[in-house]
């Protein structure tokens, strides 16, 4: 039955079922998207082909075969230059925001393949590595374009060991101090929040939950050592403790899942589900005696304050949320 009923939703709304196109043939590819954002910056077609060195006839074709896939027209030409329509502008938005992530992920996916000359060792936890550090990667690749980059993503535990051990540069942590053996700047705040499936009983609430009532449920979890365990197993023992798990979890993305699928709710940074409660496969449930603030911390070596490439991608970071 609940496959019959998941493939009926998929079909009703129009992004899955039997028969949808997959994203990749419906979505232009990102050469498009940086072509249509030269158009709307040069005003010229044929400037905006020799910025992204192809041929004037070359980017008309592109430009064409991508209305046709949308199925609208985005820019209209005159001997004057080239101007976006109405829908032009408002692609042109969007693939601003595509192509802007596309370059977070690759600058993400340079630093994990790590190199053996790699000048800069990063360790950060899994909130702020998947949430953060890709931008301020991006962001050191513009001041330093021949850094090398590696990245290693873990729990705060792993991250101190890693530091403690002599296998990162830098750290990045979300627990409620500095570990044992590092010095470390607040580099940024973030606040744990309790997450449920839409149709969790929660939800309809009208006062909110109890902190008594969250403690004694068993909540699908981060392991043990993770930031937001930490700061959880903290706020909740004035109260017993937490409850046994019913589900720990070694990733935010698993966590998450799980809690899409109904399985229980969880607490989690408010960083990690934005898109989901945005898009209501989450829903926020208040909890009225109970905060879970933290800081997020940049961290080294004791004694070692952080030179060269770790000092610019840690005056990077100032600002984080």
């Amino acid at each position: 039955m609940g496959s019959e009923r998941d493939e009926r939703t998929a079909t009703a709304d129009g992004t899955g079922g039997p028969g949808a196109a997959p994203l990749a043939h419906r979505v232009p590819d990102l050469g498009a998207m940086e072509l249509l954002l030269a158009v709307a910056r040069l005003g010229s077609l044929g400037r905006a082909a020799r910025a992204q060195g192809i041929t004037q006839p070359a980017a008309s074709s592109r430009i064409r075969s991508m209305e046709r896939q949308l199925g609208v027209a985005l820019v209209e030409r005159s001997p004057r230059g080239s101007r976006l329509t109405d829908a032009g502008v408002l692609v042109t938005d969007w693939a601003r925001r595509v192509v802007e992530a596309a370059e977070a992920f690759d600058a993400g996916a340079q630093a994990l393949r790590g190199r053996r000359d790699s000048r800069l060792r990063v360790a950060a936890s899994m909130t702020i590595a998947e949430y953060l550090l890709p931008g301020w990667l991006v962001a050191l690749r513009a001041q330093r374009p021949g850094t090398a980059v590696s990245l290693q993503a873990g729990n705060t535990r792993a991250v101190a060991e890693r530091l403690l051990a002599g296998e990162a540069d830098l750290g990045f942590v979300e627990g409620l101090d500095v570990p044992a053996g590092l010095d470390g700047a607040v580099i940024g705040h973030d606040r744990l929040i309790v997450v449920a499936a839409p149709s969790h009983p929660w939800t309809r609430r009208r006062t909110g939950l109890a902190a008594a009532e969250l403690a004694a449920t068993p909540l699908i979890l981060r392991e043990r050592g993770s930031g937001p365990r930490q700061v959880l197993d903290a706020a909740l023992a004035r109260l017993g403790g937490l409850a046994a798990p019913l589900l720990e979890l070694a990733s935010t993305t698993a966590v998450k899942s799980a809690v899409v699928s109904e399985a229980a709710p969880s607490v989690l940074s408010e960083l990690a589900v934005r898109e989901e409660l945005t898009a209501r496969r989450l829903v926020e449930i208040p909890v009225r005696d109970l905060r879970l603030g933290r800081d997020l911390r940049a961290v080294w070596p004791a004694g070692r304050r952080p030179a060269g490439p770790a000092r610019d991608l840690l005056g990077l970071t100032r600002g984080a949320p």
